[in-house]
């Protein structure tokens, strides 16, 4: 049975750098927003009627052979340190660690898989997974949607499609996004450009954590704006291609890198390492920016350890949640950032 003890002891599947072009794309997540028919969006529902929705979706996730060992948690029944350990994992979002009634998450093994109940729309099915690859993820997430409509009759119109409380995702209701990590851009100056060309193909950039967060380290969301208009495929296919001439473009900017400035990338490099090996007190923020400049090392091989995983698992296990969670308490700041140096250097030792 996969368990939120088991979960914490091990990194999510989307973390282990094993899928496409694992330099550039941390991971892909595709997202369903879905609402059952006949039933009250979660805005605007009494308590009765959230929880007799939740109700219906966990009886026909038990149903769903994806989903048979899942981890099911009722928000009700969760701590604000580990709601902030859920949404670190991206799990859940900001929002719906708030209180709101009727709310569940729900977490396959590995978190390739999962859902938010009741949060903007009466369903959320989520996959994740490692590196640039929207289509297998769309494909994966639209089995298991495909098995729950046996069993739940979602709000569909001939006209317009699925509806949702957002209008922006009303037709398909799919969302896909790609975490990108785009230092080579950001340190030759041609971020900007590169993602005003991208809003301009109807793509929208957010930070690490998606909506409402900052960019950080070079981390970057890439998704589509719209949902309708396209099949739920044709916006898969979109954000692989435009992902993968992002990718390219990052690839450029890194070789530039090393042609005009490889001794100041040199010294970046291992400089974040001593700091990272080293310090005794450090922010979140400044793990993923040293991170950031470690990850960029070991891909153009200026630097051998830690690999790829590694640096991946470190951007979320030294978040304040995860710290918390792992102390069984609620640390201060100061206490969080000599916990965080003490993890990351446990974390690196004997890897160089």
């Amino acid at each position: 049975m996969w368990t939120f003890e088991t979960m914490m002891s091990e990194a999510a599947s989307w973390l282990d750098a094993s899928g496409p072009e694992p330099d550039v794309v941390l991971s892909t997540r595709v997202r369903l927003a879905r609402n059952l028919s006949g039933e009250t969006f979660p805005c605007c529902s009494s308590d009765e009627e959230a929880e007799h929705v939740r109700e219906r979706i966990l009886s026909a996730v038990s149903k769903c052979n994806y989903l048979t060992n899942a981890l099911v948690l009722r928000m009700e029944d969760v701590d604000a340190v580990t709601r902030r350990v859920l949404m670190e994992r991206h799990l859940i979002s900001a929002a719906f660690a708030e209180d709101g009634a009727g709310r569940a998450v729900i977490a396959g093994e590995g978190e390739l898989v999962s859902a938010m109940v009741n949060e903007e729309d009466h369903l959320r099915l989520q996959c994740i997974r490692s590196g640039l690859a929207p289509v297998d993820a769309w494909r994966l997430v639209e089995r298991i949607d495909s098995e729950l409509e046996r069993n739940l009759h979602y709000a569909f119109s001939s006209n317009w499609g699925y509806l949702t409380a957002c209008p922006t995702n009303v037709g398909t209701g799919i969302r896909v996004s790609v975490l990108a990590h785009l230092a080579g851009l950001s340190r030759t100056g041609r971020i900007a450009q590169v993602l005003k060309s991208i809003s301009k193909l109807g793509l929208s950039v957010r930070g690490f954590y998606g909506e409402g967060s900052a960019a950080q380290g070079g981390f970057f969301q890439v998704s589509n704006q719209t949902t309708l208009g396209q099949s739920e495929e044709d916006i898969a296919n979109t954000v692989e291609r435009v992902a993968g001439q992002l990718v390219n473009l990052e690839h450029e900017a890194r070789s530039e890198l090393t042609r005009t400035d490889e001794h100041r990338l040199e010294d970046e490099v291992w400089r974040a390492w001593g700091i990272l090996a080293n310090a005794r007190m450090i922010t979140s923020a400044e793990v993923m920016d040293k991170a950031s400049s470690l990850r960029l090392g070991v891909a153009l091989g200026i630097i051998d350890a830690p690999d790829l995983a590694a640096l991946n698992r470190l951007l979320v296990v030294t978040q304040p949640g995860h710290l918390g969670r792992t102390r069984g308490e609620t640390p201060s700041a100061r206490e969080r950032d000599v916990a965080r140096a003490d993890l990351v250097r446990r974390s690196l030792a004997g890897l160089n």
